[in-house]
């Protein structure tokens, strides 16, 4: 029975390993990329948070029940309410939204990923994310920090943040649901941005000296803004060392990622093959990595 029942425990152990080139970091060396995966997890009852369809598809629903949409009539939707016609005209665009998003903070169930996040943050960790919401700020200003979120179409903060002036900012790359008129969807809405010399040298530069860790992302790659901005933009990837947090479904799937985003620098690594597993490894992350450096710290002073 004792031999039973201790199979599983050495399994999970295996299972919970940590590259030590990733838990040798120190929080000041990581940049955490935070995508619809950590929302999800934190808060699985809005839809909205689990990824940009289902944003549209909650949008949509709105839309209905606000009775500015007959129903399916959706490219009448867009005609009337899409952020990027250029019309400014008032719309019910941020109503929508506004109804999707609310009172976020009631409806956090799972604040231990968000509490480990903070907890990196507070270390030197820099955040950014490409979701639309500010779960994070919410939670972080309930634990009295002094979160401030920002996007790329504010020069001065960007360059502040990306010069690590700014310990408690969340650069949000698509924008915030709270600036419908500011949400981003592809390159063509930061052309201000990707043609300004100043602000895409210091973001790319981040990803030269970063260590990027990629948390809650899943297929984030394709996201065609964090490619203009960091992973096609930058030369020589497979010299430098990213990281990719990510559920292992299926083996083949999984092993072929790992070769593909190692010519971009990225090592992908598993939590497991059960979506259950997500937030226990990013609340163990940080414990790790501290507990490593700890040992570090103590061999230096042994050594002198």
């Amino acid at each position: 029975m004792d031999s039973v029942e201790k199979t599983p425990n050495r399994s999970e152990q295996k299972s919970r390993k940590f590259l030590k080139s990733l838990i040798r970091k120190q929080p000041r060396d990581l940049l955490l990329v935070i995508g619809t995966g950590v929302n999800a997890t934190v808060a699985p009852a809005i839809r909205a948070l689990c990824s940009w369809r289902t944003c549209i598809e909650a949008v949509l629903e709105e839309a209905e029940q606000l009775e500015v949409l007959h129903l399916g009539d959706v490219a009448e939707f867009w005609k009337k309410m899409s952020p990027r016609t250029g019309d400014t005209k008032p719309n019910f665009f941020q109503d929508c939204l506004m109804e999707v998003f609310d009172d976020l903070e009631q409806r956090i169930q799972n604040p231990a990923v968000l509490q480990s996040i903070l907890s990196l943050m507070e270390r030197g960790t820099m955040v950014l994310t490409t979701n639309y919401d500010n779960l994070l700020e919410i939670f972080g200003q309930q634990q009295n920090k002094p979160m401030e979120s920002l996007d790329l179409k504010d020069k001065t903060k960007v360059l502040q943040w990306a010069k690590v002036h700014m310990k408690y900012g969340v650069l949000h790359i698509h924008s915030l649901y709270t600036d419908p008129c500011g949400m981003v969807l592809d390159p063509s809405g930061y052309k201000n941005v990707t043609q300004d010399p100043e602000v895409m040298e210091v973001l790319q530069n981040l990803y030269r000296i970063k260590s990027f860790l990629l948390v809650g992302c899943g297929e984030m790659l394709r996201d065609q803004i964090f490619q203009a901005l960091f992973l096609y933009s930058v030369q020589d990837k497979v010299d430098l060392e990213h990281f990719m947090v990510v559920l292992k479904e299926n083996e083949d799937h999984f092993f072929k990622h790992q070769a593909d985003m190692l010519l971009h620098g990225i090592k992908v690594v598993s939590y497991r093959d059960c979506f259950d597993y997500f937030p226990e490894y990013v609340q163990i992350m940080p414990e790790q990595a501290k507990k490593k450096n700890n040992k570090s710290s103590l061999r230096s002073l042994l050594a002198e």
